[in-house]
């Protein structure tokens, strides 16, 4: 393990900064009447990577993000520490080298120290100020193109590993989730086959997830008690997706999950995963997505309490799950879109006590449809945040572009809970055990690209409690940030 955190966060963030700063003294410089600036790109800042070494590449960010959220983790107005705010600032730079014909290497170090502006949640840093995490290498691996003379590639070591719709990854995106949006590597082997004679991409993945941040690489800084996720996860990921169709892709894929306890909270499992989703453009302007997934399996974990404290009582699994969107593209000048949005999880039956039907999300704890919502699942599955499961949610949504750069999103969910009652809460009196309805949803969204190197973006949403729960409540998020990339 290396020291020095607070040095090696600062250099990231100097660095970082100083980029911005140039950037934003180009894009002040004044004009004539009626001309626009053009400012000189950041990385005119070092030598082009042509002109200095032509087989390596670099670049990087800065993204300072405010939070603000209310009631989402205590679901309770009154309880302490239902308010939260706080600053997070990341700092990431990567480099990738061409080794070899064929061959890079891909590198990616990053940090992300908290301002907390109220009492902090977290109880690695109680209280207020500022909170120094550890820098970690979040992609460190070789990759092979043409591998074998086959259209093979083959990526070893850590990585990021999607599956599915950008943005809207369901069961595999984020390997990373107790870390939040810092990283979402997977240590994995990753290898695709590109069978263009039958449209057809195939993924195999073998995975190798641990709990602490240093056990295959080492950090920069003090671990602390921060983990990346609740336990060790092994896994096998087979996916294949074929555009033989026209207008259509069809994906199916079989996914294995080994959980392996390292903490006293930590679960114990096999899950088995076979799901398939279609999508693709049937007609002018129209757009479908549909994903369904079967789990079965077995698992141990502690953290049932509801209607009995079972213990680590070895279960069954038999849960499932999909997810589906519906869009009409307008096409006009604001690229205007309206859509329709289902989803449903599986919940576990407090009837069923050798069973347990809880879906689970495998990689995909993530925020993909609520920033908000992900914070209030630690309340009913044990503490793990967007462990989502138990949940029935449909809704319209809209987006539109009123001027170049600017993106508006508007989305409204109803929610609901299959079962009343969560047999994992860690508080039976925040649930009133009799009702399904978890409440109305609003988000709006608002992104502006302000240059090829500036964004931000405004989030809120709000939910206002049903009687799924115990009380009325308003849960409610606001997030500000600004992103630099150079």
């Amino acid at each position: 393990m290396i020291t020095h955190p607070v040095r090696v966060t600062a250099g990231l963030l100097t660095l970082a900064a100083t980029l911005t700063m140039a950037y934003g003294q180009n894009s002040a410089t004044t004009s004539p009447a009626g001309m626009n600036p053009s400012p000189a790109p950041a990385t005119q800042l070092l030598p082009e990577p042509s002109a200095s070494a032509p087989w390596l590449t670099w670049g990087g960010d800065l993204r300072v993000r405010n939070e603000y959220f209310d009631n989402a983790l205590t679901l309770n107005g009154t309880a302490p520490l239902h308010e939260q705010d706080l600053f997070r600032i990341r700092a990431r730079l990567w480099s990738t080298a061409t080794i070899a014909p064929d061959f890079t290497f891909n590198v990616r170090l990053a940090a992300e120290p908290r301002i907390w502006v109220e009492p902090a949640f977290a109880k690695q840093h109680p209280g207020t100020g500022t909170e120094d995490r550890y820098g970690i290498l979040d992609n460190f691996n070789l990759k092979w193109a043409h591998a074998f003379g086959l259209p093979l590639t083959i990526t070893a070591g850590r990585q990021d590993v999607q599956f599915g719709d950008p943005l809207n990854w369901w069961l595999v995106a984020d390997g990373t989730p107790a870390d939040g949006s810092w990283s979402f590597f997977l240590d994995s082997v990753r290898a695709t086959l590109d069978a263009q004679g039958i449209k057809t991409k195939f993924d195999l993945v073998c995975i190798d997830q641990h709990a602490r941040p240093d056990t295959w690489l080492p950090i920069l800084g003090r671990e602390g008690t921060y983990s990346l996720t609740e336990q060790n996860e092994r896994g096998l990921i087979l996916y294949a997706s074929n555009k033989s169709l026209p207008n259509t892709q069809a994906d199916g894929y079989f996914i294995y999950k080994r959980d392996e306890a390292v903490f006293a909270y930590s679960d114990s499992g096999d899950i088995y995963t076979l799901g398939g989703k279609l999508s693709g453009t049937p007609a002018p302007h129209w757009r479908y997505s549909a994903e369904g997934a079967w789990q079965w399996g077995w698992k141990q974990d502690s953290s049932v309490r509801t209607p009995v404290n079972l213990g680590a009582v070895r279960r069954d699994i038999q849960a499932y799950g999909w997810n589906a969107k519906l869009s009409y593209l307008c096409e006009d000048p604001m690229d205007n879109q309206v859509s329709l949005v289902g989803e449903y999880l599986s919940g576990d039956d407090p009837n069923t006590t050798g069973k347990d039907e809880m879906f689970d999300v495998l990689w995909g704890r993530w925020p993909r449809f609520s920033e908000l919502y992900i914070y209030s699942y630690p309340m009913e599955t044990a503490g793990k945040i967007a462990q989502l499961n138990n949940l029935l949610r449909v809704g319209p949504s809209w987006s539109f572009v009123p001027a170049k750069g600017t993106t508006v999103s508007l989305t409204y969910n109803a929610w609901f809970a299959p079962e009343s009652v969560p047999t994992r809460t860690l508080n039976p009196a925040l649930f009133s055990r009799d009702g399904h309805f978890r409440g109305n949803f609003v988000q709006l969204w608002v992104k502006r690209q302000f240059s090829k190197h500036l964004s931000g973006q405004v989030w809120a949403e709000v939910l206002r409690e049903g009687n799924y729960y115990a009380r009325r409540d308003l849960l409610s998020y606001l997030r500000a940030e600004m992103l630099v990339t150079f």
